[in-house]
């Protein structure tokens, strides 16, 4: 059975991907997760903390409840849903639970409800993004799930054969019958013959799924992918996190950032 595994810190944005992640595991028949961690303290002025950790466990188990509840109502009880709560590191405790449930996708908040925590929950997005190996999205505060009718692939045309995870992608495209349509974005208007001979083994590969093709040349990649979303009506972008060399792991990285923080669209990142 599928399992969609959502994380919340019970902010107004987490319950906000907290809905969407019920919403999407209704369309594609999945069970549902709900889980939150306790982040324990890391320096030393914060042990006293530690004396609160049982208490902030019970109460993040009886939030949790309390949502599955709500959520049962909401959903009519079309899904089966889990609570699951951590304590420790966020991203360990979530690698930890990823490898025993094996997610059909991660959903998270895109953002945090405080000022600090904008930027904490953004870093746990990224990071989560480039490091695990299970498909996550990000869920921007304002967007709500209807349904999934348009799906858009971010794409250099770098090695697609050993770098696009094309099964993930099939699977997701078929489960939403949605179209596909790929995202070429160059900083000139350039084709060079690799770019050429990528690209037909990109159509091969995703030949059964009829992809549409785009080429835009741009310098502001972030922001030609952002208006790219918004002109096709792409309800939800699909980016591939790379790990090359120490240069292009800095361009994917402020790219991903980019593109979670900034974009009104999910996102979702499959390795």
């Amino acid at each position: 059975m599928k399992k969609i595994l959502v994380t919340t810190d019970f902010s107004a944005i987490a319950q906000n991907a907290v809905n969407y992640a019920a919403d999407m595991a209704v369309a594609v028949k999945a069970d549902l997760v709900l889980l939150h961690i306790v982040q324990t303290p890391v320096t030393y002025s914060e042990v006293p903390l530690l004396l609160n950790v049982e208490d902030l466990m019970r109460t993040a188990e009886k939030d949790l409840q309390d949502i599955k509840e709500n959520l049962k109502h909401k959903t009519e009880n079309r899904i089966t849903i889990n609570i699951e709560t951590g304590i420790g590191s966020f991203f360990n405790e979530l690698k930890d639970i990823c490898e025993r449930i094996k997610p059909y996708a991660i959903v998270m908040g895109s953002q945090g409800k405080t000022a600090a925590e904008h930027l904490l929950f953004g870093s746990h997005a990224t990071h989560a993004i480039r490091e695990l190996g299970w498909p996550v999205i990000t869920v921007p505060p304002t967007v709500t799930f209807s349904s999934i009718k348009k799906v858009g692939l971010a794409t250099d045309l770098t090695k697609v054969v050993e770098t696009t995870p094309i099964d993930e992608i099939k699977m997701l495209v078929n489960d939403f019958n949605a179209e596909l349509h790929i995202l070429n974005i160059g900083r000139k208007e350039v084709f060079s013959a690799d770019i050429v001979f990528e690209s037909g083994l990109m159509q091969e590969m995703t030949m059964s799924m009829n992809p549409k093709f785009h080429f835009i040349a741009k310098e502001n990649v972030e922001e030609a992918i952002i208006e790219f979303v918004d002109q096709k009506k792409i309800d939800l972008l699909i980016v591939i996190p790379k790990r090359h060399n120490l240069l292009d792991r800095l361009v994917h990285t402020s790219l991903s950032k980019g593109l979670v923080l900034h974009s009104h669209i999910p996102v979702m990142a499959v390795h």
